[in-house]
């Protein structure tokens, strides 16, 4: 531990120029910058917390990789979008779990950019099948699925965020207890850092005790896959 000293200023302000300069030309140009200022302190807070996350759970996978590991590309990928802008303008930072192999399983993801810097747990647009047995698992044991998401030191830091159905579920009941829960598309815990949280050195300390904090929810999602938590 010790490696990562923060992200400093001019992460955000890197990503404040690329969103003013996005084409391929000026980031060529900023590419050292790019290293010093995002990918090197973001490869050295996944050492770091890589370090501490089998304390969370030995499923999570901090992989430093300059490509391909848990730092997102900086490339977007333009083929099916409007935007055709090719560089992301903000840092994302995903501890995926040992099965998945996206962004759509359990896991955990940190973001930094100009719209924001938050800390994320659980599951973002997940499969139709795999939400499915999220859904099953809700209703077979709410007082579970409550007792996890109601706790006081989740709701302390945690919020729920992403997509819901208009509409309840086809076969559940719109007056089920739970329905807004069963309604979700994404079942994401979202927890909001301040500037000065996202760019201190404590960054890492935070990461792992929120993550702790959110480990009850990711388990319970886990278990509805049939995965190890």
């Amino acid at each position: 531990m010790g490696e990562f000293k923060g992200f400093g200023t001019d992460t955000l302000g890197f990503l404040r120029d690329l969103a003013e300069n996005n084409d391929k030309r000026w980031f060529e140009a900023n590419k050292a910058r790019y290293e010093a200022a995002v990918r090197e302190p973001a490869r050295a807070l996944i050492r770091d917390v890589g370090d501490k996350l089998g304390k969370i759970s030995p499923e999570l996978r901090a992989d430093d990789r300059k490509v391909g590991g848990s730092l997102m590309r900086v490339h977007r990928d333009v083929r099916f979008g409007k935007d055709k802008t090719p560089y992301k303008t903000n840092l994302g930072i995903q501890f995926r779990h040992r099965a998945g192999k996206d962004v759509h399983a359990p896991g955990a993801y940190l973001h930094l950019g100009l719209d924001g810097c938050f800390l994320a747990a659980g599951m973002w647009h997940p499969e139709p099948a795999a939400l499915q047995k999220v859904r099953e698992a809700i209703v077979a044991d709410p007082k579970r699925w409550k007792q996890v998401t109601t706790a006081k030191k989740l709701t302390e830091v945690f919020h729920m965020a992403g997509e819901s159905l208009a509409r309840p579920p086809r076969g559940i009941d719109k007056d089920h207890p739970l329905i807004e829960d069963l309604k979700r598309k994404d079942h994401m815990l979202v927890s909001e850092l301040t500037l000065a949280e996202a760019q201190g050195p404590g960054l890492v300390a935070l990461c792992l005790s929120r993550l702790a904090v959110a480990k009850p929810h990711t388990a319970f999602l886990c278990a509805a896959l049939g995965l190890p938590f």
